[in-house]
């Protein structure tokens, strides 16, 4: 490693040393954001922005193939709107930003700025469904929204945020259901499989789902520190808003009905997720499917005689599969290995005299550092392995952090233990009492996660009040 890599890398804190310090290290030096003059609110940089697009691109696709359309709601809610589902205001109430003026007259009625938009869709729905022939209506939309958060942290928790809210309206419950399970898979599949994310699928408790909602569920990812982040949520919520917006439908028997809804959401959270899955002491580590550079070509001793040539042709064979960067820039070599390993470049191929005369090159994988020597001939289709390859291993290394992280409770006092000494899940049986889990949070400073699906009880006794237990339960600290 040369002296100007090594003076660039050891401007990131050591993640062992303060973990909170690195991550902020890394936002700022990978030039993901900047801070604002706007209090709370951060400026995504373009290669933020970039790895956020990306995210929206692919799960926009996913979206779109199972029936959904995007629309977009306004960014004002009237406060007699929003008051029409008394739980969902006050689950909000505390985070909601209201604008009292406009121009300088004083509004007689104050506007919410939107913390989320289930009534806006539900007054939309109100007046275009009538009949079951309207039904289902499948919507999704992309926007910012605005919580009124009292500390803040870039990705993880700001003001003003990115997001996809997903809000759909069915004609029986049963269909509402299904929808809001098959949205789950469809985040849980994607946190797995192109972010190399595992995830804990299940429902939250209802001390922690939504407002307003029946019912919630979660992927909960955990990261490196040991602290859980909730990924995404689809929520259940029966047709307690269709009754309070009265969106009713003539069924095929000619009887209205009310209809029932859901609602699912991920935001740019994800990519806090990413850099605190993957990320290392130098820098991000980014999974392929969403690196804005999937490959950086570094052309070594680029002065002389058909070096820049070389690694042109090279850039041009890629470019028509994979996102390609050349850096031809006067830095030195080791300060370019340096500055793609800080913005987690998935794979560095290097090309010097030397390569050219051996017809061949050298791969970097970001994940390992791993070097390999590539005939130019075989190119495509060791990028292809190793990308993918990269993409497995961070996830096989995930997985086996939260394994090892993962641990087993069987009374209160185990609890509080493990919960002081130990960062990760601790699984518990749990009577479903909300005394219970307000013991467990004073007590011991967690929260309840989520009740996985498919999981074996581990006992029959509640781990706080020893009662005859109902649910298994991950708990533990999160963002």
């Amino acid at each position: 490693m040369s002296n100007n890599e090594k003076k660039l890398v050891e401007q990131i804190t050591s993640m062992d040393e303060d973990f909170a310090r690195w991550y902020t290290d890394i936002v700022k030096k990978a030039d993901l954001i900047d801070y604002s003059s706007v209090k709370g609110c951060m400026i995504i940089r373009p290669y933020g922005y970039a790895i956020w697009e990306h995210i929206q691109r692919l799960l926009d696709t996913r979206f779109k193939e199972t029936g959904h359309e995007n629309i977009y709601m306004p960014l004002f809610i009237p406060e007699s709107l929003l008051n029409k589902e008394k739980e969902h205001v006050e689950g909000f109430a505390p985070e909601v930003a209201w604008v009292t003026m406009g121009g300088s007259e004083h509004l007689t009625e104050r506007l919410c700025v939107r913390p989320t938009s289930e009534v806006l869709f539900c007054e939309h729905y109100a007046n275009i469904i009538r009949s079951y022939r309207d039904l289902p209506k499948l919507y999704n939309q992309w926007c910012s929204v605005v919580r009124w958060e009292k500390t803040t942290r870039p990705f993880l928790r700001s003001r003003e945020f990115l997001w996809q809210e997903g809000h759909t309206m069915h004609a029986t419950a049963k269909e509402a259901k299904a929808e809001t399970l098959q949205m789950l898979d469809v985040y849980a599949d994607f946190f797995e499989q192109q972010l190399s994310i595992p995830v804990l699928k299940g429902q939250k408790t209802d001390k922690e789902k939504f407002a307003g909602a029946v019912a919630t569920y979660t992927v909960e990812a955990l990261m490196h520190d040991g602290k859980a982040l909730q990924g995404g949520t689809s929520h259940y919520f029966g047709d307690g808003f269709a009754r309070a917006f009265d969106i009713r439908y003539l069924d095929s028997d000619n009887q209205l009905k009310y209809c029932h809804q859901t609602s699912w959401g991920v935001s740019t959270r994800i990519i806090g997720g990413i850099i605190m899955t993957h990320g290392d002491d130098s820098g991000l580590v980014l999974p392929p499917a969403v690196a804005p550079i999937q490959v950086v070509i570094i052309p070594v001793q680029q002065h002389k005689a058909g070096v820049l040539e070389a690694a042109e042709a090279l850039r041009a064979r890629l470019a028509g599969r994979y996102r390609v960067s050349m850096d031809t820039t006067d830095n030195s070599p080791g300060w370019k290995f340096a500055e793609y390993e800080m913005k987690g470049v998935p794979l560095r191929l290097e090309i010097g005299p030397r390569d050219i005369e051996a017809d061949r090159c050298v791969l970097v994988r970001r994940d390992n550092r791993q070097k390999l020597t590539v005939p130019l001939a075989e190119l495509e289709a060791v990028v292809s392995e190793q990308l993918e390859a990269l993409r497995v291993a961070l996830y096989e290394k995930a997985k086996e952090n939260r394994r090892a992280r993962t641990y087993t409770a069987h009374t209160l006092d185990e609890v509080k233990s493990i919960a002081a000494e130990k960062a990760g899940y601790i699984k518990a049986m749990w009577c479903g009492e909300s005394a219970c889990e307000e013991t467990l949070k004073a007590a011991a400073d967690i929260s309840s996660r989520c009740i996985p699906f498919g999981e074996s009880p581990i006992g029959d006794s509640c781990v706080c009040c020893g009662s005859p237990a109902k649910k298994l339960v991950y708990w533990g600290k999160a963002y």
